[in-house]
């Protein structure tokens, strides 16, 4: 069984990100990049498949610029047998995305899909939903445990009540979440082998989709600093000002 891997490249997640002075985005020029928290997890769960007997192959997908190739190559250095990049500057939106993995599913015809949840950058939770839609397979989402025995994929997912157990029919879309597994780290010997295996680079004109955007962002601004608090001299005073100034009660 193959399990295709969709990645992201984003902002490391330890560096400050800063917006652009002129408002229009967020500034990538000469910033630290790496792969999304959430997509190593996802390539970390596919890699233990492999090495458990579950999966016989790990493909990394990846959607974004040229430099995206540095991704891979780190999800190859982890232990992925080959990797795809989607050449597109900028990245589309999540719609976009899912509509371009389903042409890689289809032509890769894997068992599992597992992606993370979410990417750090915008934080938007739809990429995985709307690829099991597009390819109207089953989904589990909020992944924190995985087991597949055979057709059949056991998950738990986490929910606002606690914990979910259901089983999925494969093949299946899974999202992980942070507790499923702790990444390894890529040894040099591994990283020397990654430049050695197979990268194949594919355009949204050669797979027929449109990634025009639909949305437009008209700003983007930092959020506002946190202002000092003060002292009261009395509950009557306090409610005075959440009433009058503070506008919350």
């Amino acid at each position: 069984m193959k399990v295709l891997v969709p990645i992201k490249r984003v902002i490391d997640a330890n560096i400050k990100v800063r917006v652009k002075a002129d408002n229009s985005g967020v500034e990538l020029n000469n910033v630290k990049m790496a792969m999304n928290p959430f997509c190593e997890i996802a390539v970390e769960e596919a890699i233990r498949m492999r090495e458990a007997g579950t999966a016989d192959e790990v493909i990394v997908v990846a959607v974004g610029p040229s430099q995206s190739q540095e991704t891979l190559r780190t999800g190859l250095a982890m232990g992925a047998d080959r990797a795809i990049l989607i050449e597109t500057d900028p990245i589309p939106e999540p719609l976009a995305i899912a509509k371009l993995l389903k042409a890689v599913a289809e032509k890769e015809d894997p068992g599992i899909i597992i992606l993370g949840k979410q990417a750090i950058d915008g934080d938007n939770n739809q990429t995985g939903q709307m690829l099991a839609g597009l390819l109207n397979w089953s989904i589990g989402s909020f992944v924190s445990k995985l087991s597949v025995e055979g057709p059949t994929v056991k998950v738990t997912r986490e929910v606002d009540g606690g914990l979910e157990n259901i089983e999925l029919v494969a093949p299946a879309v899974i999202t992980v979440d942070l507790r499923l597994n702790e990444p390894r780290y890529a040894s040099l010997p591994n990283i020397m082998k990654a430049k050695k295996k197979p990268l194949d680079t594919h355009t949204p004109e050669e797979l027929g989709i449109d990634v025009s955007p639909r949305l437009e962002v008209l700003r983007v601004l930092e959020p506002p600093g946190r202002a000092a608090g003060i002292r009261v001299n009395s509950a009557d005073e306090l409610v005075e000002k959440l009433r009058n100034e503070a506008k919350v009660i």
